[in-house]
């Protein structure tokens, strides 16, 4: 069931992670730490939730304010930027399946955790993804 699936570190530069996500239309990013062990998933919404300004998250309505050069240039902020500034301050439980967890056992993980995919290990070890599309078009496909 897993896919190989990029992954990014805690130091990794965030422009180039939002690149990653941008360019390959990921739903998110699996986050490791120095040892290569996950961390957490980075969704793509936390991302653009970080590019929009306190202000305009609070009003909405300013955003309409805001002229577009500006707003261009919103990625900019990205660029030395350490992925793990992205991450919710608030350490959360890392979205991680076994490599032989069941269909079920990876659905109920992603919905209790509200994650859009999940970081697939065995032997503590990434082995790839599997992300929210993938685990329907399984569950659809007879067997």
């Amino acid at each position: 069931m897993a896919e190989d699936f990029p992954v990014v570190s805690l130091d990794d530069d965030a422009r180039h992670a939002v690149e990653l996500l941008a360019r390959r239309r990921l739903p998110g990013l699996i986050v490791t730490r120095p040892d290569g062990s996950p961390y957490a998933v980075l969704p793509a919404s936390q991302v653009v939730r970080f590019l929009v300004p306190s202000y305009v998250q609070d009003d909405p309505s300013l955003a309409r304010v805001i002229d577009e050069p500006l707003a261009d240039r919103v990625a900019d902020k990205l660029a030395g930027v350490p992925v793990r500034r992205l991450l919710p301050d608030e350490p959360r439980e890392i979205p991680v399946v076994n490599h032989d967890d069941t269909i079920l056992e990876i659905a109920a993980i992603m919905a209790r955790l509200r994650c859009p995919l999940v970081a697939v290990v065995r032997d503590r070890h990434i082995i790839g993804a599997i992300t929210a599309s993938r685990l329907l078009e399984l569950a659809i496909t007879p067997h």
